[in-house]
C-alpha cells in the first residue's frame, strides 16, 4: 500500500483496501465535538477560529484513524466573503442577507479576508496531521451556494433559485459566474496553504432538469476544474452532484473532475458499468446504514465493495453522517472495510 493510500486513490491507482473518510466526519457526533463547539460558542465561531477548527479536523483523525481529513468549515463561507451577511440561527440553519431573489448582485462588496481563518486552519492542520493522511478541503459548488445566495437560507426543492434562474437567466448566470471565480481562488488558496485534494459538494444538483443541469452544474464546474487545474495541475479534484442520479455520466464527462462521489441512492453496479473506466469513484453507504449497525451494515459494504472491487475506490457515506451515529458502528464500518 502506498504511503497516502487516499491520494493515491483519486489519481487513478487502485489500492488493494480501499481508504475511506466519511462526509461530515468532523462534527456533531463525536463527544469531543460537542464538548469544543459548548466552549466556544456557535458554529461560526468554531469556523473562525483557527485553532478550535483545526482541532475540529483533527479529532476524527484521532479517534479512527481515517485515510482523508476534510477541513472543518462551510460552504458558505464563498457567499460571505462575496459581500452576504452570514448567520447560523438556533434551529434555523444557515441564513445570507440580503437574499438576490430581489438584491443585486452588484451592491454585494466583497470581504475576501473573511476567508483568512479557513486559511490559517489549513496551515495549522497540515503542520499537524500525520503524514500518511491526506488533507481535503472543499467548496460548495456554484449551483448549491447559488441556491443559498439568491433565496437567503436552505430549502429543500430550490424554488425561489429555479424560478429566478428560468425568469432572468443572465442574471443568474452572472451569480454563477461570480461564485465559480471566487470559488477557484478560494480552493487555490487552500491548496497553497497545504490541502491535497478538494471536493465540491453540488448538494442540490438532484433539483434540476437535464438542460439545467447542463447549464448551472456541469459549466461551471468545468470551468472551476479548468481553471483550478491551470494553476496546481497536480492536485485532484471530487465533484460530488447529490442525486444527480442517471446525469452522472454526462458530469463525469464533461466536468474534468477526477472522481466521482456517489450519494446512497445511486445502484454501485451501474455506476462501475457507466462511469468512464478506471475513473475513481468515491461512497456510497447510506449514513442511516451505520446507525443500524449490525448485519445489514455489512452487508450494505460488502455490497459497495464488491461493486468496485475493480476500479479505484474510496469508501466514504453517500452523504454527511448522521448526529445520532453511534461511534461503534463508525469503527464497525472500518474493520469491515479494512478486514477484508
Amino acid at each position: 500500500m502506498t504511503a497516502k493510500p487516499l491520494l493515491a486513490t483519486l489519481k487513478g491507482k487502485k489500492q488493494a483496501v480501499a481508504p475511506i473518510w466519511l462526509m461530515r466526519q468532523a462534527g456533531r457526533y463525536l463527544p469531543e465535538y460537542r464538548a469544543l463547539r459548548a466552549e466556544k460558542g456557535g458554529f461560526l465561531d468554531l469556523v473562525n477560529d483557527s485553532d478550535a477548527a483545526a482541532e475540529v479536523t483533527l479529532q476524527p483523525i484521532r479517534r479512527f484513524g481515517f485515510d482523508g481529513a476534510i477541513l472543518f468549515s462551510d460552504i458558505l463561507m464563498v457567499p460571505s466573503a462575496m459581500g452576504q451577511f452570514l448567520t447560523f440561527g438556533v434551529g434555523e440553519g444557515p441564513q445570507l442577507s440580503p437574499p438576490l431573489v430581489d438584491h443585486a448582485l452588484a451592491d454585494l462588496v466583497h470581504v475576501p479576508e473573511r476567508l483568512d481563518p479557513v486559511y490559517a486552519t489549513v496551515r495549522k492542520v497540515k503542520a499537524a496531521l500525520d503524514p500518511g493522511v491526506t488533507f481535503l478541503g472543499f467548496a460548495g459548488s456554484p449551483w448549491t451556494v447559488a441556491t443559498y445566495m439568491v433565496a437567503g437560507h436552505g430549502s429543500r426543492d430550490q424554488v425561489e433559485t429555479r424560478r429566478f434562474a428560468d425568469k432572468d437567466p443572465v442574471a443568474f448566470g452572472a451569480i454563477i459566474d461570480a461564485i465559480s471565480t471566487m470559488t477557484v481562488e478560494y480552493l487555490a488558496k487552500q491548496i497553497d496553504a497545504g490541502v491535497e485534494a478538494v471536493q465540491l459538494f453540488d448538494s442540490w444538483a438532484g433539483s434540476l432538469s437535464p438542460q439545467q443541469f447542463e447549464t448551472w452544474v456541469i459549466a461551471p464546474t468545468a470551468r472551476i476544474v479548468r481553471e483550478l487545474k491551470a494553476r496546481h495541475p497536480d492536485t485532484p479534484i471530487i465533484g460530488f452532484p447529490k442525486g444527480a442520479g442517471g446525469k452522472l455520466v454526462a458530469y463525469a464527462q464533461q466536468t474534468g473532475v477526477d472522481a466521482i462521489g456517489l450519494d446512497e441512492t445511486v445502484d454501485p453496479a451501474w455506476a462501475h458499468a457507466s462511469l468512464p473506466p478506471g475513473m475513481p469513484v468515491q461512497g456510497n453507504l447510506d449514513p442511516l446504514a451505520v446507525i443500524a449497525g449490525g448485519a445489514a451494515l455489512d452487508a450494505a459494504i460488502d455490497r459497495i465493495l464488491a461493486a468496485f472491487a475493480d476500479r479505484p475506490h474510496v469508501f466514504n457515506l453517500g452523504h454527511g453522517i448522521q448526529q445520532d451515529t453511534p461511534l461503534a458502528n463508525v469503527e464497525q464500518v472500518l474493520t469491515r472495510v479494512r478486514g477484508r
